[in-house]
């Protein structure tokens, strides 16, 4: 099954970086062989795959997992949670990542 893909080139790009940064954190645990599927369809080469691959060579397996540890102390800091100190990347509401100012969507 392919995966949902968007139109758009720029998310397109975006989307490619992603799967990559999933697959490199895959291949640090213990879901290495889903790191092998490689996701690409018609709009997503195996060529333009294998491209990202060879031209990020340099991004270590946990790259994701410290973006993502990075991303909840930024957001406390510009939009305080209703609990703070405690980060998740589940929350919801008020604790959740993508919470926006109040009185803003």
């Amino acid at each position: 099954m392919s995966p949902v893909l968007p139109s758009d080139a720029h998310l397109l790009f975006f989307f490619s970086e992603l799967y990559y940064l999933i697959a490199r954190f895959l291949q640090s645990g213990p879901c290495k062989k889903a790191a092998k599927v490689i996701p690409y369809d018609k709009q997503n080469s195996k060529s333009y795959w294998l491209k990202i691959v060879v031209l990020n060579q340099h991004i270590p397996a946990d790259y994701l997992l410290r973006i993502c540890q990075r991303i909840g102390p930024l957001i406390e800091k510009e939009i305080p949670p209703c609990v703070p100190g405690v980060q998740t990347l589940l929350g919801l509401g008020r604790q959740s990542l993508l919470r926006t100012i109040p009185g803003t969507r």
